[in-house]
């Protein structure tokens, strides 16, 4: 969920040129679809897109990278659900909440929100930060905890001391919200911190390259998608199924249409 910057090759400097070329012969939508081409021809490996036949249930997750978002657009893109960034820490709030929590609720479209965990922070302050931010509403899906590494931390966290952290974390939001939370993680993170957990609550793993081997709810296939129905500087998104199908989806999270 964290965009990592990526390294400049002169070949991109050069594809960037082609790209501006295309956005004034295609526009901006074909803009994006032929920057993805380019991007790909740099040696970047592919995602392993999901079989839409296996995987109906397709949704993403957004945070202010994507500026405004027009909702009926992004659904009329086979688009049935998305998590939208609440909080961080005990402080920080992303500032494109409010506004993408209150125009989702007018579309057609599940949405829930995400937390991106600070292993320096106290879970119970984490969760109260988020409480004071999400408000309790019907019909959405559960409250994420986004647990991933980040360039800060000086040494990777004890795997005992976060997994407390989290355990308390986890107890407040579900107490308050009526529902078991979400885990997001990536391979690394669900290896040391997340695996723990698996068999109570829901997992949503990132990988970019290959279909998870482990017991997943949400799978985040890409940090590179490309679709219509937002303008922030970011022209990805990231892209998500869910690992059944769409009645199963409803009936798992108590769900009405």
């Amino acid at each position: 969920m964290r965009k990592r910057r990526k390294r400049k090759f002169a070949l991109r400097r050069f594809l960037a040129v082609l790209l501006c070329c295309c956005l004034l012969v295609f526009g901006i939508a074909g803009g994006r679809r032929a920057y993805h081409i380019f991007m790909t021809s740099t040696g970047r490996q592919l995602p392993d897109v999901p079989d839409s036949a296996v995987y109906p249930v397709r949704g993403v997750d957004i945070s202010y990278y994507q500026g405004n978002i027009d909702w009926d657009v992004l659904c009329a893109q086979d688009i049935s659900f998305a998590f939208i960034k609440a909080t961080e820490g005990v402080d920080h709030n992303d500032t494109q909440f409010l506004q993408s929590w209150e125009s989702a609720a007018q579309a057609d479209i599940f949405v829930g929100a995400y937390h991106f965990y600070r292993f320096e922070d106290s879970g119970a302050q984490q969760a109260q930060n988020f409480m004071d931010t999400v408000p309790v509403r019907e019909n959405t899906l559960p409250p994420v905890i986004d647990v991933e590494l980040y360039p800060s931390l000086e040494n990777e966290p004890d795997a005992a001391d976060t997994r407390e952290n989290l355990q308390e974390m986890l107890d407040i939001l579900e107490q308050h919200y009526g529902v078991k939370p979400i885990l997001y993680a990536a391979p690394n993170t669900y290896r040391k911190y997340i695996r723990y957990f698996s068999a109570e609550y829901p997992v949503w793993i990132s990988n970019y390259y290959y279909e998870p081997y482990l017991d997943w709810t949400f799978w985040q296939y890409t940090d590179d998608g490309l679709l219509d129905g937002y303008d922030g500087d970011q022209i990805h998104i990231d892209l998500n199924v869910y690992r059944g199908t769409r009645e199963e989806f409803l009936t798992e999270f108590g769900l009405t249409e």
